[in-house]
């Protein structure tokens, strides 16, 4: 898996200074270095942009590399809200979107990231574009609240769902959230609501689309 995620990275992507640089940054402040991949980067940029969705939702923002990734999607129409637990993530990954032209189109909730769902349900606001890379263990618990907010026919993505090829293979390490991982794969295969796939780009996205009733 490793060798042919580097050989599509090779052949489909660029160096991307503006990203390269929110890496650099990610190391400089001593944060985990856990983007997504440039080719899951790239996937999500073009989803965005194919949907044609305006109103995305992020949940887990890091140091803002895939708010940058899912910001270029839509351009100058759109907008992100990106829930981060850590404030210092927050302002980092806000600085890296301020550097990359969206600013005023970028907005923060800091905190745990089901108290900010639940206000956000409660508030009935909806979204056509989800991306979840957040902790592991409330995967399940994130879907489901953005099938709540969802707009009918939207997108919901949600990476390391191969916890690094070991839900595939027990000759590969575990991980810890292995069996989470598992577990969120067969629910969101079989969701009535949901239409999804699992493309196995990076640590693994999958694409899912909000059935429309």
């Amino acid at each position: 898996m490793k060798r042919m995620n580097q050989y599509i990275e090779n052949v489909f992507t660029n160096q991307d200074d503006v990203l390269m640089e929110v890496l650099r940054s990610i190391e400089d402040n001593g944060m985990p270095s856990k983007s997504v991949s440039p080719t899951s980067g790239k996937l999500l940029t073009m989803l965005v942009s194919i949907s044609g969705a305006k109103n995305v939702l992020e949940i887990g923002a890091l140091g803002g590399y895939s708010g940058i990734c899912l910001a270029r999607g839509f351009g100058k129409e759109g907008n992100l809200t990106s829930l981060e637990l850590e404030e210092q993530h927050a302002k980092l990954a806000h600085e890296n979107l301020k550097k990359a032209g969206f600013a005023e189109q970028v907005f923060y909730l800091t905190g745990p990231a089901l108290e900010s769902l639940e206000n956000l349900v409660e508030t009935k606001t909806r979204y056509d574009f989800f991306f979840i890379d957040a902790d592991k263990v409330n995967y399940i618990n994130y879907l489901n609240y953005c099938i709540k907010l969802a707009e009918p026919g939207a997108i919901i993505v949600s990476d390391n769902v191969l916890a690094g090829g070991s839900v595939i293979s027990s000759d590969v390490k575990q991980k810890r959230y292995t069996e989470t991982m598992k577990e969120f794969n067969h629910f969101v295969a079989s969701h009535p609501q949901l239409e999804s796939l699992l493309i196995p780009l990076g640590d693994g996205l999958t694409v899912s689309k909000v059935k429309t009733v």
